[in-house]
């Protein structure tokens, strides 16, 4: 099993030992009283319960194993990969979970309070449930922690830097699936410069050479680089020090604001949801289309100079997928880095939509992030089996 617990929500995929393709996959979301438990099988089977009291995370994992056991009834887990945001320095892979690990994780909630704090929950509830398996930590930092120093720090005295105080790098999952899925199928382009855009709800984009992280949007937290949903991305500090010295609002009121009121929905005053504002007519959500678009031109360039260039440009994540408008409109203004796209290929969601001529290639590869928490899982079940 494949989990991913966050702060309201718990998704899980159910795998068997030997196939890659998902049996099922699990959703209970907003946990608490007015919960709703989605589960898809491989059939294309769906089911869906609304309403029901799921106050916590452990009764969420309990409904999601109940519903899989009536399913199969002779269900036997062996191993549960778990998506984890911040691995710290220490971690460069995905690793078998310990009480060791557990305390190293345990510090680092500080550095991804809103994320850090809920994924280690689901670590500690899969174990009380199954304390006899095989438990993984993936980490979404994990990719980027082999960045040159200068990418790696920010200008302040190094003894901050020291204390763990530098850029991370986030969605590290993704971005290892699409270097693997490079790899295997353009692996001319893996040994490039390739930039990576993910773009969803949470955005980010990783610059990419011979398939190794070297540059991030993201730094040290999911806040930084470009907008997101309700994020805001990239903002002076200066910005900050206004709202605490002259507002007088409180850290936890500006967590709030920067975390859940910003980005997408902040500027448009109307929705977090890219699919929402290119419907709408209010020039409040062409306007934050606007800025989501300029600041993905912008660091586009940002990333291509942490490369000293640019072979490929691939977007993924659920914007980068799906909004046909998008992808064309940040590709307008990047023909100076040889990206031109064929306007048919982008509207059917081709793989390519660069023109045959063009001298970077623009693709379209979706992203799963489950593929690599099962194969870690995978790769360290066998090797624990190896050793003992």
């Amino acid at each position: 099993m494949a989990l991913n617990a966050g702060s309201s929500s718990l998704k899980a995929a159910l795998f068997s030992l030997d196939d890659d393709q998902a049996l099922a996959n699990c959703l209970v979301d907003r946990i608490g009283p007015n919960g709703v438990f989605t589960i898809k099988l491989s059939d294309g089977t769906r089911y869906q319960i609304e309403n029901l009291n799921l106050e916590s995370h452990v009764l969420a994992m309990k409904a999601v194993i109940n519903q899989l056991n009536e399913i199969w009834k002779d269900l036997d887990l062996i191993a549960i990969g778990h998506r984890v945001v911040h691995g710290g320095d220490f971690y460069s892979r995905s690793v078998i979970v310990s009480n060791e690990v557990i305390k190293n994780l345990e510090s680092l909630s500080p550095f991804a309070p809103l994320h850090q704090p809920h994924n280690l929950e689901g670590i500690e509830i899969a174990i009380q449930l199954f304390p006899d398996i095989t438990q993984v930590a993936c980490f979404d930092t994990a990719f980027h922690r082999n960045h040159p120093w200068v990418n790696d720090t920010f200008a302040l005295p190094r003894a901050f830097y020291d204390e763990g105080i530098r850029r991370y790098g986030f969605h590290g999952l993704s971005y290892q699936y699409i270097a693997n899925e490079l790899r295997i199928h353009s692996p001319y382009l893996c040994e490039g410069k390739v930039v990576v855009a993910h773009l969803g709800n949470g955005a980010s984009m990783c610059a990419m050479q011979n398939g190794r992280s070297v540059a991030s949007t993201m730094g040290f937290s999911a806040l930084d680089g470009l907008p997101m949903g309700t994020r805001c991305g990239q903002l002076d500090p200066g910005v900050l020090l206004y709202l605490l010295d002259q507002r007088g609002m409180t850290a936890a009121e500006i967590t709030d604001l920067l975390y859940k009121k910003s980005g997408l929905l902040g500027l448009s005053e109307i929705s977090n949801d890219m699919r929402t504002l290119e419907q709408s007519e209010a020039d409040s959500a062409k306007e934050a289309i606007d800025y989501f678009i300029f600041r993905c031109q912008r660091e586009v360039g940002a990333m291509a100079a942490a490369l000293g260039g640019i072979d490929a440009l691939v977007f993924c994540g659920g914007i980068g997928e799906n909004s046909r408008l998008v992808r064309s409109r940040i590709c307008e203004r990047l023909g100076w880095m040889g990206i031109e796209i064929d306007y048919t290929k982008n509207q059917k969601n081709s793989q390519i939509i660069s023109t045959d001529l063009a001298r970077t290639t623009v693709m379209v590869l979706p992203t799963n992030e489950e593929q690599v928490i099962l194969r870690d899982t995978r790769s360290l079940m066998a090797l624990r089996g190896a050793t003992a």
